[in-house]
């Protein structure tokens, strides 16, 4: 029987290709499922997982919730927003009163980098990562993976360029590390003052001018500014990062090949993408969320999977 190497999905640096893969093969399964007009399988029945969600997230804990209930697991939501952690409650207490209610698996976003991998060493769960600070998403990145597979065939050989706030993003980071795990040529693209000092340790492209980056690309992954993780002034107004970094449906026609368009969400329509090229047929930014719960079936699957062996 085919397995995961891993006991949990913290990040994609702990992923082989073949777990990758795996993930794919078990994703493909279930977006038939999905696309079926009962739209529910009984496989995680006596399965109980919590979702723990520490930081404002609407389309990653939807995604999940719905991936949850396609495999009839019972759920419990938990949003830290109006909970004890505003008084104070540490992290592992607040997992351990959870995990004290027999809960088998827990799916958490959390503000601190580390939050995902420091919960799986102390706690008798499995743990997926939806989100831990800047750091990594990697759900995200397999979905992203996925859907580029989907649309071109293969990823291996591909040049993808991520573009906008590398700096603040756990997606840039898993997807660097997805992409490359699976053979494809990776740029990433945006002002200096938004592409982080280590990148090119990463073995990725860096280029500062759009068009060149999309005259070299096969697919370009549009990011947010994300304005809320932002301390100080980046760049000068997002007007003019619309105007460098913004794509357009002039810029999208001007090139030489037709390239893919996607973009984790939530859009800021205008600034990355203008609604034309988002609404395009080159965009598969509705695919990506459907694949999403795709590959969140498959990966809560193959790790409960491993909860019934113990």
């Amino acid at each position: 029987m085919d397995n995961l190497s891993v006991d949990h999905l913290t990040g994609i640096k702990n992923l082989t290709e073949n777990d990758i893969q795996l993930i794919f093969k078990t994703a493909d399964a279930f977006k038939e499922v999905i696309n079926r007009p009962i739209k529910k399988v009984p496989s995680l029945r006596d399965i109980t997982i919590a979702n723990l969600f520490f930081e404002n997230s609407t389309r990653t804990r939807l995604s999940f919730e719905l991936a949850e209930k396609r495999l009839s697991a019972d759920t419990v939501n938990f949003s830290a927003a109006s909970s004890s952690v505003k008084k104070g409650e540490t992290l592992i207490d607040t997992v351990n009163n959870i995990l004290s209610m027999k809960v088998d698996m827990v799916v958490m976003r959390h503000p601190n980098p580390g939050a995902a991998k420091f919960l799986s060493e102390r706690v008798d769960a499995r743990v997926i990562n939806a989100g831990d600070g800047t750091h990594e998403h990697p759900t995200q990145a397999l979905l992203d993976s996925y859907s580029i597979r989907e649309r071109l065939g293969d990823v291996s050989g591909k040049k993808v360029v991520i573009v906008g706030d590398i700096l603040h993003s756990r997606v840039a980071l898993s997807n660097i590390y997805c992409l490359q795990k699976l053979g494809a040529e990776v740029m990433v693209c945006g002002p200096t003052t938004l592409i982080p000092k280590y990148i090119g340790e990463l073995g990725v492209k860096v280029e500062h001018n759009l068009q060149k980056a999309l005259e070299w690309c096969d697919v370009a992954n549009m990011l947010r500014i994300q304005l809320e993780r932002q301390d100080i002034k980046y760049f000068p107004s997002l007007r003019e990062y619309s105007m460098q970094y913004g794509l357009t449906k002039d810029i999208l026609d001007s090139l030489s090949k037709k390239i893919v368009v996607m973009h984790p969400g939530p859009i800021n329509r205008g600034v990355e993408i203008t609604s034309d090229v988002a609404d395009s047929e080159q965009a598969i930014i509705l695919d990506q969320v459907e694949n999403g719960v795709a590959v969140r079936m498959a990966v809560i699957y193959l790790l409960a999977s491993k909860i019934k062996r113990q």
